[in-house]
């Protein structure tokens, strides 16, 4: 086996169990979530309270907010383990930049592992978007954007 196809399979190796373990992370993660809300709207009473409901909304973002930083700092542990970026703070930048398909180039991978990089951006994207759906499906059984506050005054 040639060293490319060599260097190929082990990016994709690599990039596999990344996606696997950052999935993983933010389906068990999802599932605490929904936990917490159930326990903690039934002690807001965001059923019938529009604050419960605001409070609710609020531990949910700051909730998505740790997965995706658990998960981007994951990135970086593996991108230092490697050797690939000289820091921790450069580790935690790239990997930032690089998942949310931001992408800025200050701060690039070796051709080495810059295959990874561009799974962890798809692995993002897509991460990202399961916690947009999951903030609006929550948002959306809560009704908190059809209050009275929004209805026409008399």
């Amino acid at each position: 086996m040639n060293p490319g196809t060599l260097s190929l399979l082990q990016n994709l190796g690599l990039a596999t169990a990344m996606v696997a373990a950052t999935v993983m992370i933010h389906f068990w993660g999802l599932i605490v979530l929904l936990r917490l809300m159930g326990h903690t709207g039934r002690r807001l009473r965001a059923h019938d309270n529009a604050m419960g409901q605001a409070a609710l909304l609020v531990i949910v973002v700051f909730g998505l907010i740790g997965l995706h930083t658990i998960e981007i700092w994951l990135y970086a542990i593996v991108y230092l383990k490697l050797a690939a970026l000289p820091s921790l703070e450069a580790a935690v930048y790239f990997s930032t930049v690089t998942f949310v398909a931001l992408g800025y180039g200050d701060i690039v991978l070796g051709q080495a592992w810059r295959l990874v990089s561009a799974i962890e951006a798809a692995n993002g994207v897509i991460l990202i978007a399961w916690s947009t759906a999951f903030l609006v499906a929550v948002t959306a059984r809560l009704r908190a954007l059809e209050h009275d506050w929004l209805k026409p005054q008399d």
